[in-house]
């Protein structure tokens, strides 16, 4: 999702085309203000438009907080599914993932403080979003790992969410450490260091 497109007030469009612009004036308000702080009346400032037409898209303001980090989460699991599947180099793999987590948080609209830091995050109803979008990457990721390394899914698991720790938790210190370190490099390093661990476990094709 980019910037919201600018549309006048009472302007019509697709239903599909007003959701889109009502969920990209969401993301600024929630990131800018917070779930709590973060009013219906603002939103529907933000997107132009008037409360009764927010109000037709999403019938309050938990529903469209639910829809707008759905959204956001499966983007980061689709392009960590993406990063893994589009090669079968499984350096590049990991490169690749690690990229994905540092391009989530560096995203347009700073999407990942509502997936990672909202004020909403000890909510089931957004801690199930999360759980369920860190589960399906650290599911993609053991898969490859059991497939290429013969692994048990147990061990394969325990390796995915060392990966993806590493990614989310190094992504999130370089974007708030004023990217000291180009996004290219520090992806180099991390992936790296991932890298120099994998690497050790033999290959299924190599025992056979």
């Amino acid at each position: 999702m980019g910037e919201a497109p600018a549309v006048q007030r009472g302007a019509r469009l697709t239903r599909g085309a007003r959701r889109a612009q009502l969920l990209l004036a969401a993301r600024d308000v929630f990131a800018a203000q917070g779930y709590h702080a973060a009013a219906m009346d603002d939103i529907a400032e933000k997107a132009g438009v008037s409360k009764p037409v927010l109000y037709q898209h999403f019938p309050g303001k938990l529903e469209l907080y639910q829809a707008l980090l759905t959204t956001y989460a499966d983007e980061l699991v689709a392009s960590v599914e993406r990063a893994i599947t589009t090669t079968t180099d499984n350096q590049k793999r990991v490169e690749a993932a690690v990229g994905a987590y540092f391009d989530f948080v560096a995203g347009e609209g700073q999407a990942y403080r509502l997936v990672f830091e909202s004020d909403m995050r000890a909510q089931p109803e957004a801690a199930a979003v999360v759980d369920g979008a860190l589960s399906r990457c650290i599911d993609a990721i053991a898969e490859v790992v059991t497939v290429d390394s013969g692994l048990d899914t147990a061990r394969a698991k325990l390796l995915a969410v060392g990966l993806v720790g590493l990614s989310q938790i190094t992504a999130r210190y370089w974007l708030d450490s004023d990217q000291g370190v180009p996004r290219d490099e520090a992806v180099a390093l991390m992936s790296g260091l991932a890298w120099r661990g994998l690497s050790a476990l033999p290959l299924v094709s190599e025992e056979r």
